[in-house]
């Protein structure tokens, strides 16, 4: 039996590429702390440290992630939902800036040190790079940062502003606070953006809109996003 080549993504670490996807699917697809993952691993039979774990979340992670962004660049829905949220960290107020379209898809993250306007066109530039498109609708709670950066950034966008309407994007920060008490903070607002910037794109893989859950069909939808994954790590030809 001839064996496969080894992909060159995969071409220093000792173990197979199969180990290092699974490692990096589970803790940025569940709420598991590094050392979790180590004693998940081990459970199979697999020893390797809990640093180690952390690198290959950082390295192989932020390969899977940005594989992901691209391909769903442009794909994404037309109506934004912006919010912030505050996060301590080391005792210093920052905010954590995300934008989802109306099926709950992350379109972008950003840690900032400030809630003011200059903050909000920041958020609304990167999401202009990213997406490649303005929106056909921005909706966000009540504060007059939003509306004062679209008019200089995006002054031809519907925006809707109210508090009520906005549940789709504080809802999202949800798996960032979880982690955040696994993870018993966030040590700097470095490794917040790192986290979050890997961690959305990959929930977006194999987040299902609510209005697909029929069983049949969330069963489907969840296998086809598992081959993406499996395409994503290389998995076929490590």
């Amino acid at each position: 039996m001839t064996r496969l080549a080894r992909d060159p993504l995969y071409r220093r670490p000792r173990f197979p590429a199969d180990v290092i996807a699974h490692a990096v699917w589970l803790y940025f697809r569940f709420p598991l702390s590094l050392r979790m993952v180590e004693d998940m691993l081990a459970a199979r039979g697999v020893i390797v440290s809990h640093q180690t774990v952390r690198l290959w979340a950082e390295k192989f992670g932020g390969h899977f992630a940005n594989d992901i962004r691209k391909r769903s660049t442009g794909k994404l829905g037309d109506k934004w939902h912006l919010d912030e949220v505050v996060i301590s960290i080391g005792g210093k107020k920052h905010w954590l800036w995300r934008a989802v379209d109306q099926d709950g898809f992350v379109l972008d993250v950003l840690v900032q040190n400030r809630r003011n306007v200059k903050a909000a066109k920041r958020l609304m530039r990167k999401l202009l790079k990213g997406q490649g498109r303005s929106p056909r609708v921005m909706i966000t709670d009540k504060l007059r940062s939003y509306g004062a950066a679209k008019r200089d950034i995006m002054p031809g966008v519907e925006h809707r502003s109210h508090k009520g309407l906005n549940n789709r994007a504080e809802n999202s920060h949800q798996p960032t606070r979880r982690r955040e008490r696994i993870m018993k903070g966030f040590k700097s607002a470095r490794h917040l953006q790192r986290f979050a910037s890997i961690h959305d794109p990959v929930a977006n893989l194999f987040h299902i809109p609510r209005h697909e859950i029929s069983s049949d069909h969330h069963r489907e939808l969840r296998t086809e996003a598992m081959q993406m994954w499996n395409e994503i790590a290389r998995l076929q030809t490590a």
